[in-house]
């Protein structure tokens, strides 16, 4: 649950920007969208390697955007 302190004189309009900032901060969209369906744990670390072998390539140069 994520709780925003705000002050009587702060407008909503901030207060809510705050609250945005910090529900992104907190990943609880991304947890909600992996637990929908099972990922087996050989998938999972297939996926780290692939991006990790990517950013490699990246700063190596081999691969320019």
């Amino acid at each position: 649950m994520l709780i925003i302190d705000s002050k009587d004189c702060e407008n909503i309009d901030k207060a809510l920007k705050k609250y945005k900032k910090k529900f992104e901060k907190a990943k609880v969209l991304l947890q909600l969208r992996s637990r929908q369906s099972y990922t087996k744990p050989s998938v999972k670390r297939r996926g780290e390697v692939l991006k990790a072998i990517y950013r490699q390539k990246i700063s190596s140069g081999q691969i320019e955007l």
